[in-house]
């Protein structure tokens, strides 16, 4: 995918094996008849790693356990060689079918092309039958990251199967949505209609695309984008480098609220372990391979995103207008950037080249967009009842009344520590320090705009292996750093 670790190039996206488990199976015809089915967005072009089925294990397991119902499994190809997808595809699938999970595959359309089709049919062929695959109105389902040149009818007639085809068109580029059945929209990013961050009074909010793309469906099934942050910084030490953000900030928390008002009858979270563009919500030990994002990875947990979409997942699948009934005990869930938006590191950032002739997702020192975030630190309170929510930014601190339920709040970035309480009644019911500070120091040396996620209570450590952290070093100005995660423990 344009924004993925399978490439570099982003292109600007124009004006915006055996049988499963009965349980499983009655799970999903029940979630679809209730019309409101969750995916994840998998990326597996990271994953070489992975030998065996048990090697996803975890992933069906946590992702079914917060009420996701399907991977969307983005595959590329790699000089023409399908080898690679259809290892990891079947360890994918049969793990699926382990744990009681569901799988599609999304054809990554800067992989498969036009001429491709044929191709894409067998693949559906292939894993169409399978126990673990999604079908949906009892039609096997297939979706594509971009793929508007890929042509529905091939695909249909050389898969030899009824498909439920959702890819992710355009509307913008197709005058109907004649031989589809539905569609998926991939931006889930305010931007400025040309794959960055608004800038010169050009702003498409995701609420534009979800209307554009819902009168263009005219009724078919509509796969609404969840995510909940941006930012890839790829620098020189890489040949697929690229540099910016969409603006973030409280995306996640607005987008879920956004979510439970639009009622679609898919979304699509993106993505569980994207890694390069910082918006996983899957787990650091989540087993994959370093393809250089590590830099702005390590020691930079995601999971809070996961516990905080739960509630909100049930409330969505209930057709609820609000997650506060499927809040089942108290949490604060938290994010921030490690450092301020003005800090310069240009002297020692991996973004040093002026340019790159022909990448237009390159931008030298800070990411395009950069000014589009706040310096903040964001908090979301899910209570079973009300409390003063208090936060401590190094020498800044406020409290809010909290009420009952889900709420944000956002306090003034400041170095040093991070803390956070929950008070109610006079007591004390929770509180916790980040083990990560904000600093006034470059990160390793350079621009890191991902968020660090935590949640009081604190939840388990969660750390990159080894296989994800074998190009930290590279490219790298500074000694000071170490291809290893370096936060203490509780």
């Amino acid at each position: 995918m344009y924004f993925s670790s399978w490439s570099f190039l982003a292109g600007s996206l124009l004006a915006a094996l055996t049988t499963a488990a009965p349980s499983s199976n009655h799970i999903i015809e029940k979630r679809d008849a209730n019309n409101q089915l969750v995916f994840a967005h998998f990326m597996v072009g990271i994953v070489a790693n992975r030998n065996t089925a048990a090697d996803y294990d975890d992933d069906m397991k946590r992702a079914k356990a917060y009420g996701i119902d399907a991977f969307a499994m983005n595959i590329g190809r790699v000089n023409g060689d399908d080898t690679y997808n259809y290892k990891q595809l079947d360890l994918a699938y049969q793990s699926a079918v382990n744990n009681g999970m569901k799988l599609f595959i999304s054809f990554d359309g800067n992989y498969f092309t036009g001429g491709d089709a044929a191709l894409i049919g067998s693949y559906v062929k292939k894993y169409g039958n399978n126990a673990a695959q999604l079908k949906v109105d009892n039609k096997v389902f297939v979706s594509t990251f971009n793929g508007d040149a890929i042509d529905p009818a091939t695909v249909r007639s050389s898969s030899g199967m009824d498909l439920y085809y959702a890819p992710n068109y355009h509307p913008w580029a197709k005058p109907t949505s004649d031989g589809l059945d539905g569609a998926f929209n991939w931006m889930g990013w305010d931007n400025d209609g040309y794959n960055k961050a608004p800038k010169d009074g050009r702003l498409i909010t995701v609420s534009q695309g979800d209307t554009d793309y819902k009168n263009w469906l005219a009724g078919k099934g509509y796969i609404a984008p969840v995510s909940p942050w941006f930012n890839t910084h790829y620098g020189t030490e890489v040949s697929y480098s690229k540099n910016w953000v969409f603006p973030s900030d409280l995306l996640w928390y607005n987008r879920w609220n956004q979510i439970l008002a639009l009622k679609p009858r898919f979304l699509e979270i993106i993505s569980w372990n994207d890694y390069g563009e910082s918006h996983y919500i899957g787990p650091l030990a989540s087993k994959h391979t370093d393809d250089g994002n590590s830099k702005w990875v390590n020691d930079m947990p995601h999971n809070g995103w996961l516990e905080m979409a739960k509630p909100f997942i049930a409330a969505y699948k209930a057709g609820a207008s609000s997650p506060n009934s499927y809040i089942t005990a108290d949490q604060l869930v938290y994010w921030y950037r490690p450092v301020s938006k003005n800090l310069n590191c240009d002297a020692t950032d991996t973004c040093d080249k002026d340019s790159i002739p022909g990448n237009e997702n390159y931008f030298k020192g800070k990411p395009d967009g950069w000014n589009s975030m706040e310096d903040s630190v964001f908090v979301v309170a899910l209570l079973k009842s009300a409390g003063t929510v208090t936060v401590s930014s190094g020498s800044n601190t406020a409290s809010f009344n909290a009420p009952a339920g889900a709420s944000s709040w956002k306090v003034n970035m400041g170095v040093g520590q991070q803390k956070f309480s929950l008070v109610r009644g006079g007591q004390t019911v929770l509180s916790d320090t980040s083990l990560r500070d904000i600093s006034d120091v470059c990160p390793c040396g350079i621009y890191n705009f991902n968020a660090y996620v935590g949640t009081v209570p604190a939840g388990a450590r969660d750390v990159l292996g080894p296989d994800a952290l074998t190009g930290f070093m590279s490219g790298l100005k500074v000694s000071t750093c170490q291809a290893a995660p370096s936060l203490k423990t509780q």
